[in-house]
């Protein structure tokens, strides 16, 4: 079950639903994997609609990864999330987003 205020979200892929989540460990291979310094400067780029695909593709991974479910990079891009490309994406927002929020 996915529990939102652990920052999980799900994520259907090739008709599986997958929890996912950016732990610590999946925080950092995002760092490294995408050249950043920090994530602010990925968040910056959600923020501004300015991410590309490598960097959903990439949060995806890190996430379903941190979420328990064995998925490469390369098996995530070529995947079919439930959805389409626009569902990806707005999933690896919340999943960025979820990642720095505090619970009310």
């Amino acid at each position: 079950m996915a529990n939102r205020w652990r920052g999980d979200v799900v994520v259907v892929v090739d008709g599986k639903r997958c929890v996912a989540r950016l732990t610590l460990g999946a925080l950092a291979e995002l760092e490294e994997g995408l050249n950043e310094a920090s994530l602010v400067g990925l968040v910056e780029r959600f923020e501004a609609s300015r991410f590309a695909s490598r960097d959903v593709v990439a949060l995806l991974g890190a996430g379903l990864r941190g979420g328990g479910c064995k998925f490469s990079d390369a098996q995530i891009a070529q995947a079919n999330i439930e959805g389409g490309p626009m569902a990806a994406a707005k999933a690896a927002a919340e999943l960025l987003a979820r990642a720095f929020v505090v619970p009310e």
